[in-house]
């Protein structure tokens, strides 16, 4: 861990500028836009660096930071969010000064605040802002940078951005332009493969013009095809079509993504390998043609072919087949000149053969989990790299040390299509740092506020282990630990994947989500005796509850003797499922009888702490008490999942029988939003009759477009959007008579 950074702001009449006293670094705050001074408040935050996980073996061993090498004496940043604060954080190491940049509604965010200096751009959409190529040059002249950094995404792999640098002189810390242009378009890119002798999916060589070309060259090809954008990535402009009317579907969602996130709508069509796995190859390249590769990630775990889980190495890849890919991956690297850190992309099917899918021309999100196997510090070679070093490190230095998790916290419902984004503030927000082997890379912090601008990712939780069972075993404890309020989260999908029995196998494929919860992911489904834990826990909950609230005050472990019941009878309501309980007050514990088990629980339940630590009957459990009133009811995160619960006295529970229940609304007529969005585009009018299944209208959000339907035949009432209004999560779009 870094030391914490006391960060004091101090206005001068004649200067815009906040200073950091602690290390003398000043922020530059004045918009290019308008130069009025801006002075934000800070809080202290302890930022972990990633130079080591448990505190004592570094983790950039392999070739550490050599401060009498020549450097940059300052980066600007093209990014935001996580990946900034990342690249910020070797910058400090290596002692380089960094530059951030930012649009309005990021004018507080954590990048901004690391950063030596930070400029805003303008307003929050991209184009106004992370990708306003002539606001961030002007930027580069202003804070006289001598070399950018693009993170992934925004305009890491914009080639015409790094041909502006570079006739600027400034150093793009990236692959020299050439070799983005040849990886960039994934026809071009093909056809260069298949010339280095790079195995390759059969498709289309060429442009896709429209639906109907679409068709053809899919039936042509063969059922299933992949459709996606020619200069996509990062799972957006692309859609499987298996029949005709979803490859016409395909093209139309997959050209406007493209264009919308791109600027490019081109598509082409390849073959779709059922069931394969997406296992793609790191390799690093410096300008004098030296090249290695180091190791396989496995990639297969994906929703909307959107990463989800990554893990290093792969329990599916041996040696040969790892020299195999790893050889191809260089030769392609070297057939175009590349010359930073990159990734090369392939699809493996059950057999073992591989087909190149495509190469990343920048730094990859799941990049961590090769750091801590490999012992290299990617960011810091793509800096010595792009300075003029020669790589020192060789093919025969980089091994295999231990097994590492990477797992993407994102601020979305994973009940709703395996994960749809949600917006919001994080009024509680405590990564688990505190556990060994762990590395959080994020970019917000408590106070920060999830947005529909940009990706709804919170956090890459990695964790590390010499084994594979004990890195999943350190990051079931993570997730437990991982306190988010205010937005919800996928916390509950990641949770129950890392327990699920072919994940713990090994065996998985880019179908993993689809095959494990066809219907779609509902929670943790507890075990009876989960069920009779979880029950308990709650009534235990209840009774310290009880009693600190009638008898104690100013107390923070009030004692439990007192005139109160020491026997409590009490019914849960979990799930649907009632469980009666009986729950005995002892001086040092609760003891509670249910379904004829009996479970001891210690008595110091701190129903104030975030999280809450305990073993029921001889088992630990990290569990989180989010919420609970007066009435008996609870919200608590168990098991990872996040549980309503219902504790009532056995009157109170008598005389819920005999209350009314309320009646279920009837949903079919109404279209509701599943997420907060813009709307892209409504396909009716009050008067019109639509059927059953019809598109009603496209909602987008996070780059990402989705189809809504309507839920019964009938005739509209009202429409109470508009085509561009930004929409809330559960907003009413359109009502039927």
């Amino acid at each position: 861990m870094a030391s914490a950074c006391g960060i004091l702001a101090s206005r001068s009449k004649f200067l815009n500028k906040l200073v950091f006293f602690s290390n003398s670094r000043t922020l530059i705050t004045s918009d290019i836009f308008n130069s009025s001074p801006r002075v934000f408040s800070y809080n202290v935050r302890y930022f972990s660096d990633g130079a080591s996980l448990d505190g004592k073996h570094k983790l950039y061993s392999l070739d550490p930071i050599d401060h009498h090498e020549s450097k940059f004496d300052k980066i600007l940043i093209a990014n935001r969010g996580e990946i900034a604060c990342r690249i910020i954080k070797t910058c400090r190491q290596m002692g380089i000064k960094t530059v951030a940049i930012h649009s309005d509604v990021d004018s507080t965010a954590l990048h901004v605040k690391m950063a030596d200096e930070a400029y805003c751009l303008g307003p929050a959409p991209t184009s106004k802002s992370y990708l306003n190529v002539d606001a961030i040059l002007d930027v580069i002249h202003k804070s006289s940078t001598q070399a950018v950094h693009p993170g992934y995404g925004f305009l890491s792999e914009n080639m015409d951005f790094a041909q502006h640098l570079e006739k600027m002189g400034i150093v793009f810390i990236g692959p020299n332009w050439k070799s983005i242009h040849a990886m960039g378009d994934k026809i071009e890119s093909k056809r260069i493969a298949a010339k280095a002798q790079v195995n390759t999916i059969p498709g289309f060589d060429g442009v896709v013009e429209s639906p109907d070309e679409c068709v053809k060259i899919a039936k042509d090809i063969g059922y299933p095809v992949m459709i996606k954008a020619s200069a996509g990535g990062g799972g957006k402009g692309m859609r499987i079509a298996w029949n005709d009317q979803e490859a016409i579907e395909g093209f139309r969602f997959s050209s406007q993504e493209a264009k919308s996130s791109f600027g490019d709508d081109r598509l082409l069509v390849e073959k779709f390998v059922d069931n394969p796995r997406h296992i793609e190859i790191q390799v690093l390249c410096d300008k004098f043609g030296n090249g290695v590769y180091l190791n396989e990630r496995e990639c297969s775990i994906q929703r909307r072919n959107q990463k989800v889980i990554e893990e290093a190495p792969s329990t599916f890849v041996d040696e040969n087949l790892r020299k195999a890919m790893g050889e191809q991956a260089v030769s392609l690297a070297q057939a175009v000149g590349y010359d930073s850190a990159g990734t090369v992309e392939f699809l493996v099917d059950s057999q073992k053969n591989f087909y190149f899918l495509e190469m990343n021309t920048r730094l990859q999100v799941e990049h961590p989990i090769t750091e801590c196997i490999t012992g290299v510090d990617l960011v810091q070679q793509m800096i010595r790299v792009a300075k003029g070093h020669k790589l020192k490190i060789k093919q025969s230095d980089v091994g295999i040390n231990g097994w590492s998790i990477e797992s993407r916290v994102y601020a979305e419902d994973p009940y709703k299509n395996f994960g749809l984004p949600s917006v919001g503030r994080l009024y509680k927000y405590i990564e688990p740092l505190h556990l060994k082997n762990v590395r959080c890379d994020s970019g917000i912090q408590e106070g920060s506020e999830i947005s529909i601008y940009y990706d709804p990712m919170i956090c890459k939780l990695i964790t590390y282990g010499p084994t594979r069972d004990a890195a999943i075993g350190t990051m079931i404890n993570a997730l437990d630990a991982y306190v988010i309020r205010g937005v919800s989260h996928n916390i509950p999908l990641l949770r129950d994947i890392m327990t699920e029995s072919k994940f713990v196998k090994g065996d998985i494929s880019t179908k993993y989500l689809y095959e494990v919860y066809p219907d779609g992911f509902s929670g943790k489904q507890l075990t009876e005796t989960q069920l009779e834990h979880l029950a308990s826990l709650c009534g235990c909950i209840f009774v310290r509850n009880e009693t600190r609230s009638r008898h104690f005050l100013n107390q923070p472990l009030p004692p439990l003797e007192s005139t109160l019941p020491t026997d409590w009878n009490l019914i849960t309501e979990i799930g649907g499922k009632n469980v009666e309980l009986l729950v005995s007050v002892k001086k040092q514990v609760f003891e509670v009888s249910v379904n004829g088990n009996q479970y001891t629980i210690p008595i110091d339940i701190l129903l104030s702490a975030p999280v809450l630590e305990t073993t029921i009957g001889g088992v630990p459990y990290t569990c989180q008490l989010i919420k609970q009133d007066g009435a008996g009811n609870l919200r608590i995160r168990f098991a990872g999942t996040t549980f309503k619960v219902r504790v009532l006295t056995e009157i109170a529970a008598e005389y819920e029988r005999i209350m009314p229940k309320k009646p279920e609304k009837d949903v079919s007529k109404v279209v509701y939003a599943p997420m907060p969005g813009l709307l892209r585009s409504i396909a009716c009018k009050v008067g019109d009759t639509v059927a059953e299944g019809q598109e009603v209208c496209v909602i987008e959000a996070m780059k990402m477009q989705n189809s809504l339907v309507i839920g019964t035949t009938g005739k509209v009432k009202t429409v109470h959007c508009k085509e561009g209004d930004e929409v809330k999560d559960d907003q009413i779009i359109i009502e039927l008579e």
